[in-house]
């Protein structure tokens, strides 16, 4: 870093002039000029002191001690006085850390940290007064300008020191925090805060622009100098980069008008069992203590806790998220995002210290929906009445077709097998009367991979028989309108399968696939595939196969013969693969993928999938189970 332009006696100037004292420093006369330098020392004497320490001092030192020959330092910084020419010498270590540092080096250290084992016996010592603290010049650690790093190690911390690149960056890092810390004091105004400000300013209506890039320096550059609405703003554009983080909002929550956008957001790490400190009796004190009453913070954290929470903003906005909620339910997720997208330049901005509409993370179906692609889309996008070029969209998430059940990408446990009942010209509401047991009926939405996982097995229910194989499905709707009910963790094909196509069909077509679970030993146990049709109540036709063995019934179109889609020539899971995109070409069949590995769906419990035995049909059953509850 060069400073071939930076005028070091206006930026010392400056900051002598702005200088205040804390609110709890103990200063005789506050209309006193505390000096926080000296005058410069002339060159003689800096040669003086690099012939003493054999060394040409690194330019931005050397250009600061010209103008003053040692400096105060804020309190809050640790360094509270910094040496001139006569005060500076080397640090020698003094504590022994070289060999702390080069004990943790490992087989193939990073360079930095090789810097760092070796910058405590060769660094320059700088302050005379601290808090046991040290601030070292290393003429190991330079750049192509011949600058030094900077250090500061608070020994009484015991982490890692602070590395500044350069003196000059260090003393404007330290020019910063004494801004930040008057940040809050109502006579700290000066030319200083009123730029900063005014880039605050400036930075809103970019964001609401779409022009959130140009706002993100601007913001980051008025947060370290403590300016208000600065971090909150920004804030609001790292989480929707980063939509599922954390961020805090501070006093925000408790303004009505962003409450019901920023409470639930801040809900959602204790819902999800992550809040360390206290549990959820210190984040709901913490919440009432920014002035949010505590009946609120309890409803509020148990909706989002329990799914139940709604994103319900008013206006032309509010419709539009009803009507992508309804879509994504469905698991048509990408229309549901394209909703969204239209519908975003109408968002309006309760206040001016929202610029985003971040109430959509917390809401159960939509919040899934807003990957990080997606999050910049909306910061990209013109909104709240400003305008701006719309962004380029980003690609739909959702592949056509099956083919993506057999990425080992689609499910975490690549052993697991699946089951889908498909019904044509019927609402995804009906299917719980359809093949679902009796009294059943579509849940709050959850996470279907979640729900099926943990679905209570038969000697878990009172009234249910153990020869019974009842799954917890998620219901929705394809692309091309077909009524879907899927359990993406089916356990074996038992061959007193019921197949529940008929009972799927009143209205047209039905069908059913199930491809079981892979198994260690093929041999032993080969896995089994089958496909049923029907139409109005009747089964048209259907197989199963398992290794060799084919069984079959009624006319198979061509394209679906097993002989055909099951030629042992293509084992494996490349033949999985084109029999899902036969079914998808065929028979029209989908599934949502975002939706069932990412979303939240409505769930119901169906009839057994298995039927019971016949006199004299011999079975058993046995349940093990070793250490904790499935999750």
């Amino acid at each position: 870093m060069s400073d071939e332009f930076f005028n070091w006696q206006e930026f010392l100037g400056r900051w002598q002039e702005e200088w205040i004292p804390l609110e709890d420093e103990d200063e005789d006369d506050e209309h006193t000029v505390l000096p926080l330098g000296r005058p410069g020392a002339d060159e003689a004497a800096i040669v003086a002191a690099e012939e003493r320490l054999g060394r040409r001092l690194p330019p931005s030192y050397r250009e600061f001690l010209a103008v003053s020959d040692g400096w105060r330092v804020d309190q809050t910084a640790g360094i509270y006085q910094l040496g001139g020419v006569a005060d500076i010498d080397w640090f020698r270590d003094p504590f022994d850390m070289t060999p702390l540092y080069e004990q943790n080096l490992g087989q193939d250290p990073r360079e930095e940290d090789v810097l760092l084992a070796g910058m405590w016996r060769r660094a320059l010592r700088l302050e005379t007064d601290s808090d046991m603290s040290y601030a070292l010049l290393d003429p190991g650690d330079r750049d192509q300008d011949g600058e030094w790093a900077l250090y500061v190690y608070k020994g009484w911390g015991g982490e890692y020191p602070d590395r500044y690149p350069s003196f000059r960056a260090y003393m404007e890092a330290m020019y910063r925090g004494f801004h930040a810390d008057r940040a809050g004091r109502t006579d700290f105004v000066n030319a200083t805060t009123r730029a900063q400000d005014a880039r605050v300013d400036r930075a809103r209506l970019l964001a609401l622009r779409g022009r959130y890039e140009e706002a993100l320096p601007l913001l980051e550059e008025a947060r370290s100098f403590g300016r208000p609405h600065s971090a909150v703003l920004l804030n609001q554009l790292h989480h929707l980069r980063a939509p599922h983080s954390s961020q805090d909002y501070g006093d925000l929550v408790a303004d009505p008008r962003y409450l019901p956008e920023l409470l639930p957001v801040q809900a959602m790490v204790p819902a999800r069992g992550k809040w360390r400190l206290g549990g959820d009796g210190h984040w709901l004190g913490m919440m009432a203590a920014r002035g949010v009453a505590r009946e609120t913070v309890e409803a509020v954290l148990g909706a989002v806790r329990d799914g139940t929470h709604r994103y319900a903003p008013t206006g032309p906005w509010g419709r539009a998220v009803s009507e992508a909620r309804e879509s994504a339910l469905c698991g048509a997720t990408d229309a549901a995002w394209r909703v969204l997208r239209e519908a975003l330049p109408r968002w309006e901005a309760p206040g001016p210290s929202l610029i985003a509409p971040l109430g959509l993370l917390a809401d159960p179906v939509l919040g899934p929906l807003i990957t990080p692609e997606r999050g910049r889309e909306i910061l990209a996008t013109p909104r709240a009445g400003q305008t701006g070029p719309a962004p380029e969209p980003v690609p739909d998430l959702d592949p056509p077709g099956l083919a993506w059940l057999s990425e080992p990408a689609a499910n975490p446990r690549p052993r697991e097998g699946y089951r889908c009942v498909w019904a044509e010209g019927v609402d995804p509401a009906r299917l719980p009367a359809l093949i679902g047991e009796e009294g059943a009926g579509l849940s709050a939405p959850v996470d279907p991979r979640t729900a099926s996982r943990q679905a209570p097995r038969p000697h878990e229910r009172e009234g249910v028989e153990l020869w019974e194989d009842r799954a917890v499905v998620a219901a929705g709707r394809t692309a091309e309108g077909w009524a879907f009910a899927f359990d993406g963790h089916a356990r074996r094909l038992n061959k007193r399968f019921l197949s529940p196509a008929a009972a799927a069909s009143p209205s047209g077509r039905a069908v059913v696939v199930w491809r079981e679970p892979r198994h260690s030993s093929p041999e032993d146990h080969p896995a089994a595939f089958h496909l049923s049709v029907a139409e109005r109540g009747e089964e048209l036709y259907s197989f199963t196969v398992r290794g060799a063995e084919v069984q079959r019934s009624g006319a198979i179109p061509e394209a679906l013969d097993p002989a055909r889609l099951f030629r042992p020539e293509d084992a494996g899971p490349d033949r999985e693969r084109r029999l899902l995109e036969t079914l998808h070409a065929e028979l029209g069949l989908s599934l949502p993928r975002f939706a069932l590995t990412r979303g939240r769906l409505r769930t119901f419990t169906t009839r057994s999938w298995t039927r019971a035995p016949h006199a004299g049909e011999a079975f058993g059953y046995a349940y093990v189970s070793v250490g904790p509850r499935r999750s």
